[in-house]
C-alpha cells in the first residue's frame, strides 16, 4: 500500500520506518528538508497513485487546520485524510465535514506508543466511517503491535481522538499516583532505598505496569532525581479530558486532580499557599515567611 505521511518528528519518523520494514510505500513530508523524501505536498500527491492516503503528524490547532486545507485544495474525490496527531476530537468533525464536501473521506486516529512505537508497535484508536478504515487497515495492521490488541475501531469521527484524550487523561492520573508516593517515600527515614521498592513492585503487585517500569528506569539513571526541576507541562489533553467531563457531567476527581498539579508545579511562589499563609496567620497565629525570606 501506498502512503503520504506528513510531519517526521519523533513519532512521525518512526511511523514511516515502522510502516516501511511491514512491506508498504511511505512518502514523506516534513519542514526539515534533511527529513522529508520530497519538497512539498504538492509533490508529495503527486507522487501517489490513486485513490490516496495522506496521514497527518503535525501539532494541533493551527498548524493542522493548514495542512488539512492544503490538502483539501490537492487531492481529489475518493481520496482520504487520517489526522493521527492531538487534534481535539471537535476539530475532527469540522475536517471531516470540509473534506467531505469535496469527496475526501476522512479518518481520526489517536496513536500511542511514543518513541518506543517502532520497535513495541503503537496502540491506534480510529474513528471514521467504516468504508474509509477499512481502507486503512494494512497500514494500521503494520502500526500496531503484534498480537490481537492495540487497535480499535472506536466509532464515528472524533471517536478516535476523543479516545486518545480520555487515555491521556488516566495516564496523568497514574504518573500523579507515582508521584506522590514516591514523594512520600522518600520523605520517611525509615525507608532506605526507594529506588528499591519500586523496583520491588515490578513483578506480582497490582500497580505494576509500564509506567513504573519508566519510573525505575528514571531512578536507575538519577536515583533521586536531583538533575531535575519540579516542573511539568500539560499537552492540553489532560485539560480537554476535564472539560468534557463537565459538559458530561461525569466525576473525574482523580484526573482533575492531576492536572493541577501540573500547574502547581509552574509556581516558584504560590499565591494560593500566600492567602492559606495569610489566613493561618489570622486565625491561629501561624508564623509567616517574608517574600524576602524565601
Amino acid at each position: 500500500m501506498q502512503l503520504g505521511l506528513i510531519g517526521l518528528g519523533k513519532m512521525g519518523g518512526n511511523m514511516r520506518e515502522r510502516i516501511r520494514r511491514a512491506g508498504h510505500t511511505v512518502v514523506g513530508y516534513d519542514r526539515n528538508p534533511d527529513l522529508s523524501d520530497v519538497s512539498g505536498l504538492a509533490e508529495l500527491v503527486a507522487r501517489l497513485d490513486a485513490p490516496r492516503t495522506v496521514w497527518v503528524m503535525v501539532p494541533a490547532g493551527a498548524p493542522t487546520q493548514s495542512v488539512i486545507d492544503e490538502l483539501g485544495d490537492l487531492l481529489q474525490a475518493g481520496d482520504t485524510v487520517v489526522d493521527g496527531g492531538n487534534s481535539r476530537w471537535t476539530d475532527d468533525e469540522k475536517h471531516a465535514a470540509e473534506l467531505g464536501a469535496k469527496g475526501i473521506g476522512f479518518v481520526d486516529a489517536g496513536v500511542s506508543g511514543g518513541v518506543w512505537g517502532l520497535e513495541n508497535g503503537y496502540a491506534l484508536m480510529v474513528g471514521g466511517e467504516k468504508e474509509h478504515v477499512d481502507r486503512l487497515r494494512p497500514v494500521f495492521d503494520a502500526l500496531k503491535p503484534e498480537g490481537p490488541y492495540g487497535y480499535v475501531h472506536a466509532g464515528k469521527v472524533g471517536a478516535g481522538h476523543f479516545s486518545k484524550m480520555v487515555h491521556n487523561g488516566i495516564e496523568y492520573a497514574m504518573m500523579q499516583a507515582y508521584a506522590e508516593g514516591w514523594e512520600l517515600l522518600e520523605k520517611v527515614d525509615s525507608v532506605t532505598d526507594v529506588r528499591e521498592v519500586f523496583r520491588s513492585w515490578q513483578e506480582g503487585t497490582v500497580i505494576r505496569s509500564w509506567l513504573l517500569d519508566l519510573a525505575v528506569d528514571a531512578l536507575d539513571e538519577d536515583e533521586h532525581l536531583d538533575k531535575l526541576r519540579g516542573y511539568a507541562q500539560d499537552s492540553g489533553e489532560g485539560r480537554w479530558t476535564v472539560e468534557a467531563a463537565i459538559d458530561n457531567a461525569v466525576p473525574l476527581p482523580a484526573i482533575t486532580a492531576s492536572l493541577f498539579a501540573r500547574f502547581a508545579s509552574r509556581q516558584e511562589d504560590s499565591p494560593q499557599m500566600k492567602m492559606i499563609a495569610a489566613l493561618r496567620n489570622q486565625f491561629g497565629g501561624h508564623a509567616v515567611e517574608s517574600a524576602k525570606e524565601a
